[in-house]
């Protein structure tokens, strides 16, 4: 079943491959390639912070144990979203980025989001996780901010652009996903079976 969830989460990448080969990413590629690495980060990482709901619901721990995959995929489709933007946007111009970064709300949430999907992405190995130990649970809990800065990115990009329709729903869905977590809910949602 992990090879059929990396199958799937890899599919977005294969199509945007497909469609450059073939001429398909319409008139402006590059935007539309960081449009979609950027839905996708978002999106699996709604569906990494829906896996600890669906154990509750469920008692099983097989969405635990794709959970991390996940989260792995949220973050290379945002090191791709952001490596389009330093390559492209800035042309790897470390001075304009950092003024960019400053400049623009919409830019910080994204920069701040990724800043802090790296440590979690470079700790998620079991390896990582025995040696921090308790230290590890704490520090994956980032998680929840970087929902939040996530959305705040993507809401401040569509501000500018008076379309807050699509941001609006990730925005509830993120908030339904945190108050989960919440002892009153969490209690509410666990299954007999979970220990």
């Amino acid at each position: 079943m992990k090879a059929v969830v990396f199958l799937i989460a890899l599919l977005p990448f294969d199509r945007l491959l497909w469609l450059g080969f073939s001429d398909g990413l319409g008139a402006n590629p590059i935007e539309f390639i960081t449009r979609s690495t950027g839905t996708w980060a978002l999106v699996l990482l709604c569906a990494t912070l829906t896996m600890t709901p669906l154990r509750l619901l469920t008692g099983s721990i097989f969405w635990i144990k794709i959970r991390r995959m996940l989260g792995l995929f949220s973050f290379f489709y945002a090191a791709i979203h952001f490596m389009i933007w330093l390559c492209l946007d800035q042309n790897f111009d470390l001075v304009s980025m950092l003024k960019d970064v400053i400049k623009r709300p919409f830019i910080t949430m994204g920069f701040t989001s990724l800043v802090l999907m790296t440590p979690l992405a470079l700790t998620s190995n079991h390896w990582m996780q025995r040696g921090l130990g308790r230290a590890w649970a704490q520090l994956h809990r980032l998680i929840y901010v970087i929902a939040c800065t996530v959305i705040l990115h993507y809401w401040w990009h569509k501000a500018g652009k008076n379309d807050l329709h699509t941001v609006s729903i990730y925005a509830a869905i993120v908030a339904l996903l945190l108050c989960c977590r919440m002892p009153f809910i969490r209690s509410r949602l666990t299954f007999n079976k979970v220990r």
